[in-house]
């Protein structure tokens, strides 16, 4: 499948776009951006030179992914979502070779206006709610909410909410399906492990 781009937005001579991306109005994408199969950029999205994206990664509209985050595949950018690349920026104190990495992995959401500090990791099919700030790591299938972000459960890789607590006392293990596709979890702890 062809790549398509608005008359609008601006590819800049150097990106690397994988076949059946979709970039949608004022999109302005940078010369060193490498970016894989099936992405879809909303309208009013920015993605810097320093940055790499998976397969079939949706941003959704004014986003922009800033140098030195890296998003893996199957992950979506909600709307007005923030990244940051500096942790303690000034306007007048030159931080560009301060910036700290922010890796998404496999499979996660990022919520509506939610804010990912730099530094960050999160976690294959962690869900940050809409809004939360992210300011450390987030564990894989986390549901995160608030500000600060704080985990309250736990997600399927479906996207449906595991009835599960937050954390399990040391020792202390649960199961459950997801309510959709019946795949089986474990918590041990406040670790969350894949089953099938």
């Amino acid at each position: 499948m062809a790549t398509t781009i608005h008359p609008s937005a601006i590819v800049d001579e150097g990106a690397q776009l994988g076949d059946g991306c979709r970039v949608w109005h004022f999109v302005h994408i940078s010369a060193g951006a490498r970016i894989g199969r099936g992405c879809s950029f909303g309208q009013g999205v920015y993605v810097g030179n320093d940055v790499t994206i998976g397969n079939n990664v949706k941003i959704q509209n004014n986003v922009s992914v800033y140098d030195a985050v890296t998003l893996e595949d199957d992950v979506f950018c909600g709307p007005s979502m923030v990244f940051t690349n500096v942790y303690n920026p000034r306007s007048a104190v030159t931080r560009k070779d301060q910036y700290r990495r922010t890796l998404i992995r496999r499979g996660a959401t990022l919520g509506a206006n939610c804010t990912i500090v730099c530094g960050s990791t999160v976690g294959e099919f962690a869900f940050v709610g809409a809004g939360a700030v992210i300011s450390r790591d987030v564990p894989a299938f986390a549901l995160m909410v608030g500000v600060p972000a704080r985990r309250i459960g736990w997600m399927s890789r479906h996207g449906e909410r595991l009835d599960l607590p937050a954390a399990l006392p040391a020792g202390q293990q649960a199961d459950t399906a997801c309510p959709a596709t019946g795949e089986r979890y474990r918590l041990a702890g406040d670790v969350l492990t894949l089953l099938d």
